[in-house]
C-alpha cells in the first residue's frame, strides 16, 4: 500500500476556556466537535471546526507553545470579513489586505497570540 496523507490538524495553545469559546465560537464561527479532560479540574483539550478547516485548542502546557501561525484557504472571504465585522467584536476588527503573489488575507490573532490568516487565491 503507497501512503497516503489526508490533512493536517494544528494543535494551538490556549490559557482561558471561555477567552477561546468567545474568540474561536462566538466571533469566528467554529463549532465544538469535541472536549476532553483527564479529570474536571484538568486541562481542556477542545476539537473544533468551520467547515473542513479543523483545529485542536489546548490548555496543555506541552502540547504546544503560544504564537503559532496558520493558514486557512478560503472562499468568499470578503463575505466572512463583513460578518465578522457585523459582529463588532470587541478585541478585532480585521481587515483585507491583498498581497503580491495573487492572494487577499485576513489575518486574526487569538487571544493567546496564535495568528490565523485567512487567504483567497485570486481567480485566475
Amino acid at each position: 500500500m503507497t501512503p497516503s496523507f489526508t490533512h493536517t490538524i494544528p494543535i494551538l495553545r490556549m490559557f482561558d476556556t471561555s477567552k477561546a469559546r468567545e474568540f474561536y465560537l462566538d466571533f469566528l464561527g467554529f463549532k465544538v466537535d469535541f472536549e476532553h479532560r483527564f479529570e474536571p479540574d484538568l486541562p481542556l483539550y477542545m476539537g473544533i471546526s468551520l467547515g473542513a478547516v479543523v483545529l485542536h485548542l489546548s490548555e496543555h502546557h506541552g502540547d504546544c507553545a503560544p504564537g503559532a501561525r496558520v493558514i486557512i484557504e478560503t472562499a468568499g472571504l470578503a463575505v466572512y470579513q463583513a460578518g465578522l465585522l457585523a459582529k463588532r467584536y470587541g478585541y478585532a476588527r480585521p481587515g483585507l489586505e491583498r498581497q503580491p503573489w495573487g492572494a487577499t488575507t485576513m489575518t486574526v490573532t487569538d487571544p493567546f497570540h496564535n495568528w490565523l490568516v485567512f487567504t483567497e487565491r485570486e481567480a485566475t
